[in-house]
């Protein structure tokens, strides 16, 4: 943060732009008590950018529709129950809730909700104390019950009741709470940590749609690490995706990193900076990003130990792959997701003999093929799981993927390799072979499609007369 008179002034700003002002106006005039809470004034004082604007008022919901209704571009009940309405203005989206005191059966998340008739008291039921500001409007008033600014200023993650009492009504909270430590860069205090560690088993009763959504946000910070190292240090990794933590277990077999959880960190951190040096000002890749942590899942169950006392982890690829498909469906991602996260898996150690020996066209035009739309986040991906601290083998890796990614632009410009399908249809191949939609055909198929992978394009000519050959060695 800076002076205390810049962010006052930042708040002052936010107060006066055009649709606070607006609102706050018209509440004020309705006889209604209006305030910004919790993201937007925590954001404010960070000096970070504020996106959408979420405001409490002590009017109910039928009120808070009757007075927004006139002035917005749009309103929409997101959930009327909880007292929350939506709304847009020109470009911003905002939602106003009613004051609120929840209460929880602990045994689920979901809360019994009361309207409430202070902002005091509703601010005391949020997640951290950070959250837990408001700025009153329109008199531009800094309300902080629990001591959030200055939290704030130490950086310090807590919550307003007791950790235990907050993360016990809603264990979602917990994994907030690592998402926070990244996105904000702050550190969650001992009691706090202790309770995360204390409660971790109590996520069980989160929907895997939220613990989907939290990790997804997590991962998609500029800096995920910290947040996933809190996670697993407090044990809640083991019960959402536990396959992170179990690569605690496994030394390192090239001896880079203590273990393959810091290698997968590191894998982690270079797939994002080659994400941000590729693709400077594009949405962060959770593809990419959920691929570079569980790349090496597959190795706890492969591990071997080999004459002279090596470690092996054959087919840790594939089987990681499979354990990633697992993983993520359980956490209900959705199928485009889980089946690009598996075949980055099943396809990332596939590079390393290039570096030994240059491949044929053929191998190459494969890759291609393998990796499909997948081609760009492979490139990412092959190029970040280059951990070691030998730079002259670092130097000699990076090269020969230098190299790669320059023949296979080559062979794309010259061989239109993004399309790559045989010199003949299925409708040729049945005229030239006198078929009729069978079996046959599927295989004059791929057999044509091989060909064409091994000597690229031949020309329709070419492509019938080896094709009459096969037939006639088949028969």
């Amino acid at each position: 943060m800076h002076s205390v008179a810049d962010s006052l002034a930042r708040l002052g700003d936010l107060a006066r732009s055009a649709t606070v002002s607006t609102l706050a106006s018209a509440f004020a005039g309705a006889g209604y008590e209006l305030a910004l809470v919790g993201g937007p004034v925590r954001d404010a004082l960070l000096d970070r950018p504020v996106h959408d604007l979420d405001f409490t008022t002590d009017a109910r919901p039928d009120d808070i529709l009757r007075v927004v209704s006139p002035l917005a571009d749009a309103v929409w009940d997101i959930g009327r129950q909880f007292g929350t309405i939506g709304a847009r203005f020109g470009e911003d989206t905002v939602e106003i809730t009613t004051y609120r005191t929840d209460s929880y059966d602990g045994t689920t998340r979901k809360p019994d909700v009361e309207f409430g008739d202070t902002l005091e008291g509703d601010l005391l039921r949020r997640d951290f104390t950070v959250n837990a500001l408001a700025l009153r409007i329109p008199e531009v008033k800094l309300v902080d019950p629990s001591g959030g600014v200055e939290h704030l200023l130490s950086r310090t993650l807590t919550t307003p009741s007791t950790p235990a009492i907050s993360f016990g009504d809603d264990p979602l909270r917990m994994m907030r709470a690592a998402r926070f430590t990244s996105q904000l860069g702050f550190t969650v205090d001992d009691e706090t940590k202790d309770a995360m560690a204390e409660l971790a088993e109590r996520i069980e009763i989160v929907s895997a749609e939220r613990v989907r959504d939290e990790l997804s946000k997590l991962l998609c910070t500029d800096d995920p690490r910290p947040g996933i190292e809190l996670l697993v240090s407090t044990g809640l990794a083991a019960q959402v995706i536990p396959e992170i933590p179990a690569l605690r277990l496994e030394i390192d077999e090239h001896h880079h990193h203590k273990d393959v959880y810091q290698h997968s960190l590191t894998v982690l951190d270079q797939a994002i900076g080659y994400e941000k040096e590729r693709h400077p000002g594009e949405a962060p890749d959770l593809v990419l990003r959920l691929a570079a942590i569980l790349h090496d899942i597959g190795k706890p169950a492969t591990r071997k130990l080999e004459p002279g006392g090596v470690v092996s982890f054959y087919h840790h690829d594939v089987v990681g792959a499979k354990l990633a498909k697992k993983r993520l469906t359980a956490l209900r991602f959705d199928k485009a997701t889980i089946d690009s996260v598996s075949r980055l898996i099943e396809l990332h150690l596939r590079f390393f003999g290039y570096a030994d020996a240059s491949w044929t066209d053929s191998a190459v035009r494969r890759y291609i093929r393998d990796a499909g739309p997948e081609l760009e986040r492979l490139h990412m991906l092959t190029r970040a799981d280059v951990t070691t601290r030998n730079r002259r083998k670092a130097d000699r890796l990076g090269f020969a993927y230098d190299d790669l990614e320059a023949r296979i632009a080559e062979l794309k410009e010259k061989e239109e390799l993004d399309a790559v399908r045989p010199d003949l249809d299925g409708e040729q191949v049945m005229r030239i072979l006198g078929l009729k939609p069978s079996r046959e055909v599927g295989l004059a198929m791929k057999f044509l499609l091989e060909l064409r992978l091994d000597d690229g394009p031949l020309g329709e000519e070419e492509a019938t007369r080896r094709l009459l050959a096969w037939w006639d060695e088949q028969h």
